[in-house]
This record gives C-alpha cells, structure tokens and sequence, in this order.
C-alpha cells in the first residue's frame, strides 16, 4: 500500500480496501448458493479459482512499484532473525500484538464455537447464529465507511479502548440477552474490528521501514493468531468442566485485561500520526 499512495492517504486507501475487501466476501458467500444451484459445486470453484488468478494478474501489473532490493546472500533464517528485530525495536507493535493475540482467542472461543451452541440451545439454531454473524457483517462495513473520514491523534489508545466492546458481545452471551441484544453487540464490534484493520495497518505503514514492512507484518499476523487455535480448541472441554457461563464471564475478564493493561504503556497510549497536520486531527 505506501507503493501506491503518498503516506498523507494511507488511512483512506487502507479504509477503501477495507470496505472492498468486506464487500467481496459478502459477495462471495452470497453467489455461492446461487452459482451452486445453477452450475454446480466443481464449475462453481472453477470460477472461485478464476478470481484469484484475475487478481494475480492485477497485482502483477503493479511489479513496477516494487522498490528493488539490493543483492543478497542472506538465507530465510537472516531475514526472519533481521525481521524479529526490528518488529521488537517498536515496543508499541509488540504490546498491541501479544494484548490481541488474547483478545482473539477469547472471540474465537466465544464465536464459533460457544455462541452456536447457544443459538442451538436457546434460540433456531444456525438461523439465529447467522443473523448475529449478519450483524457482524454490517459492522465491518460501517467501520471502514467511519474509517475513511475519521481523524484521531492517539489512534491506538482510541483502538485499544474501543475494543471493550468484544467484552460486551461475550457477556451479551452469557444467560444470554435476546436475538437482538447480542446481534447489536456483535455489530459494534464489527465495527470496532474494521476500524482496527485500518488504522492499525495505516500505523505500520507509516511507522515502520518500508524494507522491513512485510516481516513486521508477518510476525504481527503470527503473534495475533497465535492463541486462536487454543481459543477453539479450549471452549467446549472447559464450557463442560466449568460451566458455560462461567467460562464466557472468564473470557470477558481476559478480554478486559488485555486491554486495559496495553494502556498503561505510554508509547501505547501516546502513538501518534505526528506528520498529519494539526487541523486534521481530533484531540481524542
């Protein structure tokens, strides 16, 4: 992305990907069924298939862009030892990455797999569910339009304290609330979600050496997901040895404790966009 625009609209191009890429995948889901029942399974993975070598294309029309590199006779270990250094040379990014490597193992527990058997349990099953889901949905799409205009001094603090609304969409489970109390949760956090994908991106892009950018994000996706699998594969053995409530009301604890602890960081509370000008800022 800082290949294709000037640094003063990486926020925008970031939000506008954003907004795109959440439009795809409710695209995608919705013509399956319908691509299914007209063409069939096989046909319809081929035109899946036919996409992505489409935007293989369209990425490859952009190699001019790409700064070249000087020659090197690194190996992968020099790079990934080279990488992790500098990914821990910005405290902040490590911070951020270990305080949401819990908060998605608290959602991944909460959401796939907690949260259907409720819906099975107490309301119509995968129905229900798929409305919550639905209202996720929305919420991506509301945040990256937000995103777009959106002007933040502290974008991280703002991003680390908006986040409580996960522990609200996990408590909305427990003794559940209504359909549409936990579908609203679930839409605020979709929001909150989205604008994390773009302003979170905007600060790497901007922060961090464009040579280094693709290992610091490397180890930012593996440091975010790492506890996800532990997320899934925890929940039912501890739902059924502790009680399902009990086991959301110990997820919105974490949650609560992954961010708020982060906050007490000043390098986290202070990050800053110092090159956008003052006018455009909101002192948040």
């Amino acid at each position: 992305m800082p290949t294709i625009v000037p640094k003063e609209g990486l926020q925008k191009a970031n939000a506008v990907n954003a907004l795109v890429t959440n439009s795809g995948l409710v695209l995608g889901a919705a013509s399956a069924g319908f691509l299914i029942d007209i063409y069939g399974a096989a046909i319809t993975l081929g035109i899946d298939a036919a996409t992505f070598l489409l935007s293989g294309v369209m990425v490859f029309t952009l190699r001019h862009l790409t700064p070249k590199l000087p020659a090197s006779n690194n190996t992968m270990i020099d790079d990934l030892i080279h990488g992790w250094r500098v990914f821990i040379s910005f405290r902040w990014i490590v911070i951020v990455v270990i305080s949401f490597s819990f908060i998605v193992m608290c959602w991944a527990a909460a959401e796939n797999i907690l949260g259907p058997l409720i819906a099975l349990e107490h309301f119509d099953g995968a129905k229900s569910w798929s409305i919550v889901i639905a209202a996720e949905s929305v919420g991506l799409f509301v945040g990256a339009i937000i995103a777009i205009k959106i002007k933040l001094k502290y974008p991280i603090r703002f991003l680390q304290i908006s986040t409580i609304a996960i522990t609200f969409y996990i408590l909305s489970l427990a003794k559940p609330q209504s359909l549409f109390v936990i579908a609203f949760c679930a839409f605020l956090f979709g929001i909150v979600l989205d604008l994390w994908s773009t302003l979170w991106y905007t600060a790497i892009h901007r922060k961090v050496p464009q040579e280094a950018l693709s290992r610091v994000s490397s180890f930012d996706a593996l440091g975010s997901l790492i506890f996800k699998p532990i997320g899934l594969a925890i929940a039912a053995p501890l739902a059924a040895l502790m009680g399902r409530d009990n086991l959301l009301y110990l997820l919105a604890f974490i949650s609560v404790a992954a961010i708020v602890l982060p906050l007490f960081s000043s390098e986290v509370r202070n990050m800053s966009f110092e090159d956008l000008p003052k006018d455009q800022v909101s002192p948040r």
